[in-house]
């Protein structure tokens, strides 16, 4: 299969990253949101798979993104201004949390009401721990974002946790499921916010919103 992205588009996505971003706005309501001014890439996943990590590799920043070993953390949709050319959005996390009930369902609630209707909305990484594979709720997600006809695709996290075979394993199983689904892209992207393992390809499947 050839590559997607040429050494050259990579490059140019690294460089890119080496530009200003800035949070913009934590989101708790709808009514909150920022104007569409920019084409939008929003970062999805259960509590925990270490999206807010994956945002602070990509930028080589260490508080970007808030970041915690408490699942459930991120409980609002944050918003970053990457270089005035594109909005990135640290979604909450779902599943499991430490909040109380009925904050969860009021977060979860905004959270599938965003994904649903953002006209500027680009695409949506789904992030699935490459430990434990795609679980109930990333397919109730994904099956949301197929009726929404909202384009996303799976980045595999915390790669460097398990062995090559395990790792082939889970990219073998996550290929055989998103064939199920309308709204994936069959590239998957394995990575490690730790070793900097496939951010680079993370970079380019970004700036080719920007460029």
């Amino acid at each position: 299969m050839a590559e997607k992205f040429t050494a050259q588009q990579i490059s140019e996505a690294v460089t890119q990253f080496t530009r200003p971003i800035n949070f913009m706005l934590s989101v708790a309501r709808l009514e909150q949101l920022p104007e569409d001014t920019y084409d939008e890439v929003a970062f999805a996943g259960r509590s925990n798979v270490g999206k807010s990590s994956l945002i602070n590799a990509l930028f080589n920043q260490k508080k970007l993104a808030k970041t915690s070993s408490t699942p459930g953390r991120t409980q609002q949709l944050n918003f970053f201004n990457f270089d005035d050319k594109l909005y990135l959005v640290d979604l909450p996390g779902y599943g499991y949390a430490e909040a109380p009930e009925k904050l969860v369902k009021q977060w979860q609630a905004i959270l599938k009401t965003y994904l649903r209707g953002r006209p500027n909305l680009r695409r949506v990484f789904v992030l699935i721990d490459s430990r434990r594979g795609i679980k109930k709720e990333d397919a109730e997600i994904m099956k949301m974002l197929d009726e929404a006809a909202v384009s996303y695709q799976i980045i595999l996290t915390k790669a460097d946790k398990v062995s090559v075979t395990e790792l082939d394993k889970t990219l073998a199983a996550t290929a055989t499921e998103i064939e199920k689904h309308a709204a994936a892209l069959p590239d998957i992207i394995a990575t490690s916010s730790e070793n900097k393992i496939g951010l680079d390809l993370v970079k380019a499947e970004i700036c080719s919103f920007i460029f």
